[in-house]
């Protein structure tokens, strides 16, 4: 299904549009100005940069020492006498096993693909924040200026209403009528300039750019309910969870791979007394995991634990995911019916009524107070009409950009 949202430009002057923004502009601004996701590429960064070292082979190690140093019996003390007292230097490599080296890669590559897809969620979650942010600043406008027109049209009922007045047609309370209707326009007209404040200065929080404003159209959302559900799976909250899956796996692999033994192996040079001559030795040492009961297999099953839960937890997250698009289309189908509802019922009633009650007034059939309460419920109905336009805007850029690639 194909919905197309072409909303026209609210013309506006040059003091009020100061640095304004189109919808992709403010979008790719909030993206590139966005701490959480600057924070997200820099852990990406760490993340590879690690990788790089894992499954390494340690470091060697160096050691210098004096052995067999007399210190009883006749030679006490004087190491030329004694020939096992030697100067002694060597080096020792640890060789984990393989499968241990290959868990650490594993895990390091887990923890890019946990980054990335934190990187990706913290992206959505701003774009999604900026187009909202754009689309309340944009109709909070709209209907500040919807209303700005029944203020306009005041003058000109005022003219009528002292002409009546000086030709005793009218009774002089009549005068006040005006200026009541003007007095709950303007608490109507604060409460509309309010709106537009907040929703400009959470779109300058979101960009950066303090004097943030906008301009242009909506873009064009397609919403495709098969191909949402179809890849639903793709969405970055779902592949956040299956990083955590993987990232839980790995940890498994290297508690599994602690049960294998690892190896070193070390070589050392013995110099003694020119009398006796110099010695080498060469050895190789291996672990020997003889407790793995009390001390591998617990942490073994421990991770196991860890890996099952990040698995339910990812079953668990779509279902969830699954449930907020219903949830989400179930809305987005509410407003664009009451949409329908406002511009094919309401507002063409309201707009018939004030015609025929300002037609019944000009004729003296019907007192001002009325008329001008239709004129009201009139800019109401349509100021009404654009909040439900909005409904529809926010449904469906959350829509897009929640469940699909996060671009319209």
């Amino acid at each position: 299904m194909r919905i197309f949202m072409l909303i026209p430009t609210l013309a506006m002057g040059s003091a009020a549009w100061a640095e304004p923004l189109t919808f992709q502009t403010a979008v790719e601004k909030a993206t590139e100005q966005a701490p959480a996701i600057l924070a997200g590429e820099a852990g990406l960064r760490a993340s590879r940069a690690s990788a790089v070292a894992a499954g390494q082979l340690p470091d060697p190690s160096v050691s210098v020492g004096i052995d067999n140093f007399p210190i009883s019996g006749p030679p006490a003390f004087r190491p030329g006498q004694e020939s096992m007292t030697m100067a002694r230097v060597g080096i020792e490599q640890a060789f984990p096993n393989p499968a241990k080296r290959q868990a650490e890669r594993t895990r390091a590559f887990a923890a890019i693909g946990t980054a990335q897809a934190g990187a990706a969620v913290s992206a959505q979650e701003v774009r999604l924040n900026a187009a909202v942010a754009w689309i309340d600043l944009y109709y909070a406008k709209r209907r500040l200026a919807q209303l700005q027109g029944l203020d306009a049209s005041l003058n000109d009922l005022q003219a009528t209403v002292t002409a009546r007045l000086s030709s005793g047609t009218a009774r002089p309370s009549q005068a006040y009528e005006p200026d009541q209707l003007r007095a709950a326009i303007n608490d109507r007209r604060a409460q509309l300039e309010a709106e537009v404040t907040k929703a400009q200065a959470r779109l300058a929080s979101l960009t950066g750019d303090t004097a943030a404003d906008v301009i242009g159209d909506l873009p064009i959302f397609e919403i495709d309910r098969e191909d949402l559900r179809a890849h639903l799976s793709e969405t970055p909250r779902l592949a956040a969870l299956d990083a955590d899956v993987t990232a839980a796996n790995a940890e498994t692999d290297m508690a599994r791979a602690a049960k294998r033994p690892d190896w070193r192996v070390s070589t050392s040079y013995g110099h003694r007394a020119p009398v006796f001559g110099d010695m080498v030795s060469v050895g190789v040492s291996i672990d020997l995991p003889l407790f793995a009961r009390k001390r591998q297999d617990p942490l073994i099953a421990a991770r196991e634990a860890e890996a099952e839960r990040a698995r339910l937890n990812r079953v668990a997250g779509e279902r969830d995911l699954g449930a907020a698009l219903s949830s989400d289309l179930a809305d987005y189908d509410m407003h664009r019916r009451q949409l329908n509802n406002a511009r094919v019922t309401l507002v063409p009633l309201a707009k018939r009524r004030a015609e025929l009650d300002m037609a019944s007034y000009a004729a003296g059939k019907l007192d001002l107070g009325s008329a001008l309460l239709s004129s009201l419920a009139l800019a109401e109905a349509e100021v009404d009409a654009l909040t439900r336009e909005a409904d529809v805007a926010r449904d469906a850029v959350r829509i897009t950009y929640t469940y699909r690639e996060g671009r319209p």
